[in-house]
């Protein structure tokens, strides 16, 4: 016997509820597939818990710089199994308000295993189970690169990290993403002797560079060792020690510690699906959709992590969003994902945030764009509070002013990159941002000196 519903969400993670949720509130019979543990990747293993054991090393780091500010503190030290108890008891509160959500009688909720057996049929545990439309939402997991050696010494994953409870004598970080440099840093200041080997030229390489070079300077000073511009050749053991043997500047170096910490990114999880039962094209191991999250089949939709867009837990609820709706509407015009107010942070020290077209965008693209940028270590309030890394920065169009672009890196940059976002959803201009009132001293009226300078380049 074959169950039906009206709309079908693969994942019960951060996508596949706001899927369900905006399906359901359409009037459409909703069942949530999902095979545990329930929370989602956000909640268990992604932002929530990174964000709780960063804030034990950020208030590390400020108890180190007590001097600078005219205060004196005893030794400090590091518990990392305490940090990591505090992390699990918010995300079990994180996760337990999801559960209760995925297991609403609004839902029906399968805690089974699903793959395709057509375009529009499901095996899901025991039974078979069709839908008029299957939204697919089961993210990502870790990516496991080809590197010579590195399966035969053994790594740690992101996922790992997060259940340490003894601290490593010494920690090499493989990849400069946000989740490499989160980590890389947090080590570092519970104690670690931290090595990060980046390939590119810089960290987080698909940002602009002026945006990475803060955080690299930020991270030497406190002691980290990075390298940029490497080419792993193998990995070898020595004993408990791992070696990592690359080329840097083109000449063979080689990085020891107890620990290696693969951060190499995560690919779509899409194992076990059988998408080619259901037809659906990939690229890349990835599932193609377009603006309204559809995929090649017209009634499955793609949604978060594995449609591989953006790895970026509000884009994958807006996503989920505009699948819910385009599901239940289908003789109406569709909802489309707007890639012109895309934001991104980055939980570093110095924080990073951007939103909109970056300078690298601009060129790849052939969009004109004015540019104007404004250094913290000259604006007041951030010399008060030390914090004087970084910069702001934004982009506008050449003839309207119109705000294509905003970069902080600096501090609070995650809560600065807001006033940006705000602007920009209203199409506003660079007169605009000046033009609003700032409090001082804020760190928030720092954006009023490139809107400034921008708006003296137009005149002109």
């Amino acid at each position: 016997m074959s169950l039906s519903h009206d709309v079908i969400v693969i994942g019960g993670g951060s996508a596949g509820y706001a899927a369900a949720r905006t399906a359901q509130a359409e009037g459409a019979d909703v069942a949530i597939i999902d095979h545990g543990p329930l929370g989602g990747l956000c909640i268990l293993r992604g932002c929530m818990p990174t964000k709780a054991i960063l804030r034990s090393s950020d208030i590390a780091a400020l108890i180190r710089r007590a001097p600078e500010f005219g205060l004196h503190t005893h030794g400090m030290q590091a518990n990392l199994s305490a940090i990591i108890d505090r992390k699990n008891r918010l995300i079990k509160a994180f996760a337990d308000d999801r559960i209760q959500s995925l297991t609403d009688s609004r839902f029906t909720l399968y805690h089974e295993r699903a793959h395709f057996l057509s375009p529009s049929e499901l095996q899901v545990g025991p039974q078979r189970i069709s839908a008029k439309n299957i939204i697919i939402a089961t993210g990502s997991v870790v990516a496991n690169p080809d590197i010579k050696g590195l399966e035969e010494v053994g790594y740690l994953t992101s996922d790992d990290a997060l259940e340490l409870s003894t601290v490593p004598e010494s920690l090499i970080v493989l990849g400069g993403g946000p989740v490499g440099l989160e980590l890389a840093q947090f080590f570092s200041r519970i104690g670690v002797q931290v090595t990060l080997l980046q390939r590119s030229d810089h960290v987080l390489s698909d940002s602009d560079e002026d945006l990475a070079r803060p955080v690299e300077t930020r991270f030497r000073e406190e002691g980290l060792q990075v390298f940029t511009g490497t080419a792993i050749h193998e990995i070898t053991a020595a004993g408990i020690l791992k070696i990592v043997h690359f080329l840097h500047k083109g000449q063979p170096q080689q990085a020891t510690a107890s620990t290696i910490l693969q951060a190499l990114g995560r690919r779509p999880n899409i194992d076990g699906l059988h998408v080619e039962a259901a037809q659906l094209l990939l690229q890349k191991g990835k599932i193609v959709v377009d603006s309204t999250m559809r995929t090649s089949q017209p009634h499955i939709y793609a949604v978060g992590d594995v449609n591989g867009l953006h790895e970026i837990v509000h884009i994958a609820i807006e996503q989920g969003e505009i699948a819910g709706w385009n599901a239940t509407h289908p003789t109406q015009s569709p909802k489309h994902f707007d890639e012109r107010l895309k934001a991104q942070v980055v939980f570093t020290d110095p924080q990073i945030a951007s939103v909109g077209l970056s300078e690298k965008e601009c060129k790849k693209n052939d969009i004109s764009y004015l540019v104007a940028s404004y250094p913290f270590n000259d604006h007041g309030k951030s010399l008060c509070l030390g914090e004087t890394h970084g910069h702001v920065k934004v982009l506008c169009d050449p003839h309207s002013g119109t705000i294509l672009g905003g970069h902080i890196v600096g501090p609070e940059a995650s809560e600065l990159i807001h006033e940006l976002i705000a602007v920009m959803y209203f199409s506003g201009t660079v007169r605009d941002l000046f033009r609003i009132p700032h409090y001082h001293p804020t760190l928030a009226e720092i954006l009023t000196y490139p809107a400034e300078e921008l708006i003296n380049q137009l005149l002109h």
